[in-house]
């Protein structure tokens, strides 16, 4: 079943302090699906298993799950990696000019290059839908979402294909399970630039279409 929507998820892996002591790549990743969302569904009995295990279980978090959740998770994922689409835009930070540096330059930059890249790849099937939706957590520099949003709205309006329509919607992560399985995804991605650990990224790799270097 599809309602004629084509779905993004996103999540963002590092910091966004350019200094020293800050994180040497930036990642966002993107996952492209459209429902019935067969994966969130497999997600989400398994975490009523959790609660049923005894687990005061809310939600999937990868950098806090235990070993034996993110394994299995990983494993989820993996069986029904044919309905997604893993995109990611790999930053290392040092490489980006001072200009671009401000959270409401790179933010709504890096978000626009990583979706006109997924909407190229994607536009066959763009054309036979409705409507693009794009969730991503709730902005994180609260200061200055309201400018962080703008931008991004602006961005993409400029970069989507002419006449696409879209919406930009910012979720709680705890509440989305397409966001927690964005958030898998580019633990993974960014575990594999960061420290050059790719036991997850493996089990991803078959879904995992592109990894754009800025």
């Amino acid at each position: 079943m599809s309602n004629g929507c084509l779905y993004i998820f996103l999540d963002e892996g590092g910091n966004l302090d350019f200094a020293a002591s800050g994180t040497k790549y930036f990642t966002l990743t993107s996952v492209c699906t459209k429902r019935p969302f067969t994966a969130c569904h497999e997600l989400g009995k398994y975490k009523f298993d959790l609660i049923e295990y005894g687990f005061d279980f809310s939600y999937f978090h990868c950098t806090k799950d235990n070993r034996h959740v993110r394994q299995r998770v990983f494993g989820i994922i993996k069986e029904n990696i044919a309905d997604l689409r893993v995109d990611s835009l790999i930053v290392e930070k040092s490489k980006i000019v001072p200009a671009l540096q401000a959270s409401e330059e790179f933010y709504p930059r890096m978000l626009g290059h990583l979706i006109r890249h997924v909407a190229e790849q994607e536009r066959e099937e763009l054309d036979s839908m409705k409507e693009l939706i794009v969730i991503t957590d709730s902005i994180p520099i609260k200061k200055k979402r309201a400018a962080v949003e703008k931008a991004v709205k602006t961005v993409l309006k400029r970069m989507l294909p002419s006449g696409c329509r879209f919406r930009v919607l910012h979720h709680a992560s705890m509440s989305n399970m397409g966001l927690q399985l964005a958030d898998y995804c580019n633990w993974a991605i960014f575990r594999k630039w960061e420290s050059g650990d790719c036991v997850f990224y493996d089990a991803l790799r078959e879904g995992i279409k592109s990894e754009l270097e800025i």
